[in-house]
């Protein structure tokens, strides 16, 4: 194992020595210069962690970003994938303090629909389109196998710590207020309104995960058993 930096250009040479084959989550403003010293290291195919923000169809801050990466990868003269995962499942652990002191999440949007990936599946896609043939020039989006509220991914770990947990809607702009302590406001509109968006809808379940992987994506409920210990 081997330490390196996308920020720090010094631990490059050493990280990227005997790579043929990169698994990349980008550092948008450190990536081209990144790329250029893994193709000169003889990296010959990169697989990047990209976002499904990128299928929407009017582009916000965030797909803008992936997008960027996206291209600089493109074009780096190296083979490539790009992994579209929806919401990660392990977004949800944020909400494991308010759930073991009240057993109540508050948040907007209650009924806005998504379906959240496990990271599991995650690297089960990554690891086929690093060493099997077949996968360089795809872009693959990536989702959970159901589709699910906001009000549904609180009740489901509750099922699993058998008590009743309970999803408190709160305005958006109470919201926002708290949210952009934590990212950038543009993140946060963005965030919000895919949020707004998805209300009232069910979230598109393709096959990738299965059909990339070899076996059906996890469900909520099995992350959230996977994970109980974290909201006991």
């Amino acid at each position: 194992m081997v330490a390196g930096d996308l920020t720090r250009p010094e631990t490059w040479p050493t990280a990227l020595h005997g790579v043929d084959r990169l698994y990349l989550m980008a550092v948008p403003q450190a990536l081209a210069g990144f790329l250029d010293a893994a193709r000169d290291a003889g990296v010959r195919h990169v697989v990047l962690l990209s976002s499904s923000t990128l299928t929407l169809a009017r582009p916000n801050p965030i797909a803008q970003s992936h997008a960027a990466c996206e291209q600089m990868v493109a074009h780096s003269g190296m083979a490539w994938t790009f992994l579209r995962p929806t919401a990660f499942m392990a977004n949800d652990l944020r909400r494991a303090p308010a759930i073991r002191a009240q057993g109540v999440v508050r948040a907007p949007y209650g009924l806005a629909a998504a379906a959240p990936i496990d990271e599991r599946d995650i690297a089960a896609v990554a690891l086929r389109a690093l060493l099997a043939e077949g996968h360089a020039g795809q872009a693959y989006t990536l989702t959970g196998p159901e589709s699910l509220t906001q009000v549904e991914r609180v009740r489901l770990p509750g099922e699993v710590l058998g008590r009743p947990l309970r999803l408190e809607e709160v305005p958006p702009a109470e919201a926002r207020a708290h949210m952009v302590g934590a990212m950038p406001p543009p993140i946060v509109d963005s965030v919000l309104e895919m949020l707004a968006a998805q209300v009232g809808r069910t979230a598109e379940v393709p096959d990738t995960v299965e059909r990339v992987a070899g076996r059906p994506p996890y469900a909520y409920a099995a992350w959230a058993r996977l994970h109980a210990a974290a909201f006991a």
